[in-house]
């Protein structure tokens, strides 16, 4: 098993994963949403028959097909969205949507979602209990309308993502949270950390030495099940570091800047895990999450057709209707200077983990106006973790292993 996980073929040439934001529509408004909400599907949106065309310039990539996401809003709230999803998983997309917890999360439309191809659900609970979780998403009834639909997706058989975001509202609920996801069961928590767009504003993150914390936390986390991050790529460097030491039977508090935060996040997920009569944790060396970064194993496009990084990284490298997406993913100047490792500013340029992890190029974007500059919220020093040379020398004998 290697430790740093990475598609079989060139992100250069195709994406891993391809996010259609369907509509901006939606009925939640959540302090986070990098779009503004609206009640009503944009009528300047791609038409079904230049979303088909777009699903079929997606299949053009070629085998092994990229993951395709539809995203909102709401795609419920999109008149054609179990059309979308029968063209898709015709064409062997393998497809998956993101609904909101409203609703429209019921079983009719979780089960027309299966019935038509559908494979898996993302859904976003950001707390352990309806107080968090409706405050941050700011419509009453939103939790249990999200648990309720998260049982149903699991009783039709789809498979499920929750996500969550990390902010100052939720910080220390994390571990909380974390019992409730394992509780009721999914395939991965993926925790987002925010990108100040939107409605998203810088005040609402945490500090750079808790976003260390929180993701040596979901290490922790993720011997009990499955766990990766969304705009947080420093986690691979933080997965590469805590395998490393765990190798040599080290302790982590001894060589990496854990401040209290982290302390109090171990130990209230001791507490619930000790007392839990769920499955002991995995002695096994984790691996990195997949290696993708904007644009380079991830591409976005919005309901009008532009095609973008990210979803939070606003450069626009073209639209959909005027140019193929394959072109424009391959051969934007956009798209290629952000693969280019060579030209990251700052620390992420320094980094021995700059090709595993890259540093959010959005969250540089939004906070410095350029998407090559560092990463703002790593506080990790090049050079100063003692083993980083021998990272690569333990990924080969877990393999031969």
């Amino acid at each position: 098993m290697q430790l740093i996980r990475q598609p079989a073929y060139d992100l250069k040439e195709r994406p891993f994963i391809v996010i259609w934001e369907t509509t901006q529509a939606c009925d939640l408004a959540c302090l986070h949403c990098r779009a503004g909400e609206r009640p009503d599907h944009d009528p300047d949106a791609l038409t079904f028959e230049e979303g088909c065309t777009l699903i079929d310039q997606v299949e053009s990539f070629g085998t092994p097909r990229p993951l395709f996401i539809l995203t909102g809003g709401d795609p419920f709230k999109h008149p054609d969205i179990f059309r979308l999803v029968r063209y898709a998983a015709d064409k062997g997309l393998p497809v998956a949507a993101s609904p909101s917890g409203t609703p429209l999360l019921n079983r009719e439309n979780l089960q027309r979602l299966k019935d038509n191809g559908a494979k898996a659900i993302s859904l976003s609970l950001d707390g352990s209990n309806p107080t968090i979780h409706d405050e941050f998403r700011r419509v009453p009834g939103s939790y249990n309308l999200t648990v309720n639909g998260w049982k149903l997706a699991r009783e039709i058989g789809l498979k499920l993502q929750i996500n969550s975001t990390v902010t100052r509202y939720n910080l220390f609920d994390l571990p909380d949270l974390f019992n409730v996801v394992r509780e009721l069961g999914a395939m991965t928590w993926s925790l987002f950390f925010l990108v100040p767009t939107g409605r998203a504003v810088s005040e609402d993150e945490i500090s750079p030495e808790d976003y260390e914390a929180v993701m040596n936390f979901l290490y922790d986390v993720s011997k009990f099940i499955g766990a990766k991050t969304t705009e947080g790529h420093q986690y691979k460097r933080v997965v590469l570091q805590r395998a490393a030491l765990e190798a040599r039977g080290l302790k982590a508090e001894d060589y990496m800047p854990l401040n209290e935060t982290y302390y109090k996040l171990k130990a209230r997920l001791d507490e619930i895990t000790q007392n839990s009569a769920k499955p002991t944790p995995s002695d096994r060396i984790q691996r990195t999450p997949m290696h993708i970064n904007s644009a380079e194993g991830f591409v976005f496009i919005s309901l009008r057709g532009d095609v973008y990084p990210s979803g939070y990284l606003p450069l626009n490298a073209g639209n959909v209707r005027e140019k193929s997406l394959v072109e424009i993913y391959r051969d934007s100047p956009l798209f290629q200077s952000l693969r280019d490792k060579a030209q990251l500013g700052g620390r992420c340029g320094a980094c021995e983990y700059k090709w595993v992890c890259g540093g959010s190029r959005s969250r540089s974007y939004a906070m410095t106006g350029d998407a090559l500059s560092e990463e703002p919220f790593c506080i990790y020093e090049p050079g100063s973790f003692p083993f980083s040379s021998e990272i690569k020398e333990l990924e080969l004998a877990e393999a031969k292993g």
